[in-house]
């Protein structure tokens, strides 16, 4: 156990005493930062486009849509005269096309960007929205709610309600009001729907964490076995001493970068909202969030970490282990996929069978957390984990000290002999 300690002192000394890791940890928040700073002035200082409204309805939809465009926080668009008369929808969508394209100037001189052609009746009108910003479908909604409203509108008229009635009418729409039972309150509010968007973020954080401290393993075997540093340590520590004390100091590095971004977080929460960092105290602290965080950090470290560490030390350079890799990331894309479900839908059958599934069972369990899983689904999952890892570290110990000496190119019929303890190549 001594020699396991050191040898993850040694992990750990080695990282942490360099510039580079110290430098990354204070990129990541900010450069974080920064992309939510640049990313929000970018939308910020986007011009508005410019909309031309052609209207052949006949009804004055055109001039209800315009000013609910404008009218709009933030206006949708700024609203221009149209770049010509025309005589048909036809006509209308066959003429715009340069305007668009930028070849011609409207007789003001703006160049368009949208132009909404509306046709059809008066009972039932139709809008055709030309523009050149196929990606943006947010104009296309206001264009479609405003129409939608004026002739509803008019409809009422039709049927002989006066402007103040219908004014009326709209103004004693239902006010939706959402409660449950698991709100202290009964109203649900932020502080409700909290623990739901922090177990989305816990998932999401576990599962960042957990690769980014195998991927570091996995880099340290690699680098050692070519520099025969494991051959020498194999001298004096048994494979899973060595083994025992990277994995712990692999996770020492991990645990010191999280608790580093952990505190820039809440001093920069802290300072602009510190009702939130309390609440999100409470959540983790007081709630046992932080119990699920810890079990299944641990549960999905350890056993990811077993395995980066031994494909590590079958493979001589880092392209190598790629061919090992490449399916074990495509196998991990797939919690990514059902997190965000597994916090609106934690009780879908299909998300509690893959939460049996060990390696998905850390990020879905952890997501799942915040709706309050059956305490026996917690302590099934995780003594499934925790006995596929020890399963794990057991293959893993007799292959690592067969894959540390070996030598030449990775060979996978060797790679299954290690696992299985029959290697001897050297």
């Amino acid at each position: 156990m001594n020699r396991a300690l050191r040898i993850a002192a040694r992990e750990y000394m080695a990282f942490v005493r360099t510039v580079g890791f110290w430098l990354s940890i204070c990129l990541m928040p900010l450069g974080l930062t920064s992309v939510i700073f640049f990313s929000g002035m970018a939308t910020h200082s986007a011009p508005t486009p410019k909309l031309a409204v052609i209207d052949f309805t006949g009804a004055g939809y055109g001039a209800d849509v315009s000013r609910d465009i404008i009218q709009g926080k933030p206006p949708g668009a700024i609203v221009v005269a149209p770049p010509a008369t025309f005589t048909d929808p036809a006509a209308a969508a066959a003429g715009v096309r340069p305007f668009l394209t930028g070849d011609r100037l409207t007789p003001a001189g703006d160049r368009l960007d949208d132009v909404a052609i509306l046709h059809g009746t008066a009972a039932k009108p139709a809008l055709d929205l030309w523009t050149r910003n196929i990606n943006e479908p947010g104009l296309q909604a206001r264009l479609a709610d405003s129409l939608g409203a004026a002739a509803g509108d008019q409809a009422l008229a039709r049927q002989g309600l006066s402007p103040a009635a219908i004014a009326t009418l709209k103004a004693s729409q239902p006010v939706v009001t959402q409660f449950s039972p698991r709100s202290e309150s009964g109203q649900v509010s932020l502080k409700d729907r909290l623990p739901g968007i922090a177990g989305f973020a816990m998932g999401v954080v576990l599962w960042s964490l957990i690769l980014t401290g195998a991927g570091i393993l996995l880099n340290s075997v690699i680098e050692e076995k070519q520099n025969r540093i494991l051959e020498v340590l194999l001298t004096s520590a048994s494979a899973p001493e060595i083994m025992g004390g990277k994995i712990l100091g692999a996770a020492a590095v991990t645990a010191t970068a999280l608790l580093v971004w952990a505190a820039v977080a809440g001093l920069a929460f802290g300072s602009q909202n510190p009702q939130l960092v309390a609440q999100l105290a409470e959540l983790f602290f007081q709630r046992g969030l932080v119990f699920y965080f810890i079990l299944y950090f641990v549960g999905g470290y350890l056993m990811y970490a077993t395995l980066f560490t031994t494909i590590g030390a079958f493979c001589e350079t880092p392209r190598e282990a790629q061919t090992l890799l490449g399916p074990l990331m495509i196998l991990l894309t797939i919690p990514i996929v059902f997190m965000g479900q597994a916090v609106t839908r934690p009780d879908a059958p299909l998300l509690q069978a893959l939460s049996w599934v060990p390696p998905f069972t850390p990020f879905l369990m952890a997501a799942r957390a915040a709706s309050g899983p059956p305490l026996w689904q917690v302590a099934g999952t995780a003594v499934v984990m925790f006995a596929t890892t020890a399963l794990e570290l057991y293959v893993a110990g007799r292959a690592f000290r067969t894959g540390a000496l070996a030598s030449g190119r990775f060979d996978f019929k060797f790679f299954l002999a290690g696992l299985s303890g029959r290697g001897e190549r050297a």
